[in-house]
């Protein structure tokens, strides 16, 4: 059985007053049945670790460097985070790849060195809307996942998230039947490919997810949690999430 995950990304979000909410979530939920993970901004990951230490929530960071170390002003190296106390990290998220332009074989060399460092990738794919507008949804997360999903990948060191772009942060949330297609999709793909360890990799769902609709978005087949952008930033919000998740 695949553990269910609900997953916390805070974004450039949050200040040392901001790990108040944590203690309040640590509080609401000190023995959860699903795995809860927050991915603060770099500058609380060693705080927020402090304060999780000897709990059930895990720390992750947001992206890393594919490089061990060396001249690269303002990255992070993955062996940093898990120095700073992080488990996991998000990569190829959907920002990093508009904004930075990041490849999928960045994001794959990424999470190669993710693997090295002890920590557990968190690989986004999603469409935009013009490519879902095409009907290129799968065609695109496809290839996304191809070339992202490194070798030897395996539910103890991969989690996959979708995230379809048009619906983070609009309010904007796909229909259960279209969630459906693509986590059954990345299902198939992953299963091909990796075999028995591909179905143990746990696909969650990321888009505008909230205490309103994560219910019904938990009782989808092949979706195994979420990946949580503003309604982890407190912990009611977060905590009604994992409520759900749990009940699922």
């Amino acid at each position: 059985m695949r553990r269910k995950m609900a997953a916390g990304n805070w974004k450039m979000n949050g200040t040392e007053a901001s790990l108040a909410e944590v203690d309040a979530l640590i509080a609401a939920h000190p023995a959860p049945a699903c795995e809860v993970l927050l991915a603060p901004p770099a500058t609380l990951i060693a705080a927020m670790a402090a304060r999780a230490r000897g709990t059930k929530l895990a720390v992750g960071g947001q992206d890393c460097h594919c490089a061990a170390s060396g001249a690269h002003t303002g990255d992070i190296a993955a062996g940093m985070l898990a120095d700073a106390g992080a488990s996991h990290v998000i990569l190829g998220h959907s920002e990093r790849r508009a904004d930075y332009g990041e490849t999928d074989a960045q994001v794959c060399a990424k999470a190669t060195a993710a693997r090295v460092a002890g920590l557990v990738s968190l690989i986004c794919v999603g469409e935009t809307e013009a490519q879902r507008d095409a009907g290129e949804t799968l065609a695109i997360i496809g290839g996304q996942l191809g070339g992202s999903v490194p070798e030897g990948a395996d539910g103890s060191n991969t989690v996959v998230a979708y995230e379809p772009v048009w619906a983070i942060g609009t309010g904007r949330t796909p229909t259960l039947a279209q969630i459906a297609e693509v986590h059954d999709f990345l299902r198939a793909e992953l299963s091909a490919r990796f075999g028995a360890e591909g179905a143990a990799i746990r696909l969650l769902y990321g888009g505008s997810v909230k205490p309103v609709n994560a219910a019904e978005i938990f009782a989808t087949l092949n979706v195994d949690g979420a990946l949580v952008g503003g309604a982890s930033l407190k912990a009611a919000d977060f905590g009604a999430i994992i409520t759900a998740l749990e009940a699922g």
